[in-house]
């Protein structure tokens, strides 16, 4: 059975989602900083794997404003604003920098990949190992519709509520291509149309 994979709608879930994965894995600034980077960005989590440390810092580990990148499953260029998730990136260098001290055998620091595996650092961390990190939070949780979309549909939410419903911002950061894509994709396409009759008057 396919998972049905949600946004993250109520506030005080997400900070507990947030909580469990920085606290929860010895790795959890990695994880944490993952989920932030995705749910800033939009990006789908393929891209937000294989993004690499020189996409978004600079040769003196400060962040970049924007990161340029292609879409893997759209071939789309896409251009990344890092600024809301710049105090999150700024906490994983210096977390990468203090493991790499602790753990010289492990050169996740060196890495090329801004989200190493932390077994073969010369690979970025896979989709499956991230699905079994937000799988393992959902089941501490007792939340069943945490996934790896989980971080791209929550950011898309939270843009659509905090922006008065701006579907339009929404599907240019989503790189959608039509509207009725992305309200779909929010579980949103009923809620919109409910939205819209209830302003209207039949007489």
């Amino acid at each position: 059975m396919k998972q049905n994979v949600k946004p993250i709608k109520d506030s005080w879930v997400l900070k507990q989602v947030e909580d469990h994965l920085l606290n929860d894995f010895d790795t959890g600034r990695r994880n944490y900083t993952i989920f932030q980077v995705g749910k800033a960005t939009l990006l789908r989590v393929s891209d937000v794997l294989r993004l690499k440390k020189s996409d978004v810092y600079r040769d003196n580990g400060r962040i970049k404003r924007n990161a340029y990148i292609i879409d893997k499953k759209t071939q789309k260029h896409n251009v990344l604003y890092l600024r809301p998730v710049e105090n999150d990136l700024e906490d994983y260098y210096d977390w990468m920098t203090e493991y790499q001290e602790k753990h010289p055998d492990q050169p996740i620091f060196t890495s090329e990949w801004l989200f190493p595996s932390m077994k073969n650092p010369s690979k970025h961390i896979d989709e499956r190992r991230y699905y079994m990190i937000m799988h393992k939070v959902g089941e501490v949780l007792n939340i069943d519709y945490l996934g790896t979309h989980t971080m791209r549909k929550t950011g898309a939410y939270r843009v659509y509520e905090q922006s008065n419903h701006n579907i339009a911002l929404v599907m240019q950061l989503l790189n959608h291509s039509s509207e009725k894509v992305t309200l779909a994709y929010l579980g949103l396409d009923k809620e919109a149309r409910e939205h819209i009759l209830d302003t209207i008057d039949f007489g």
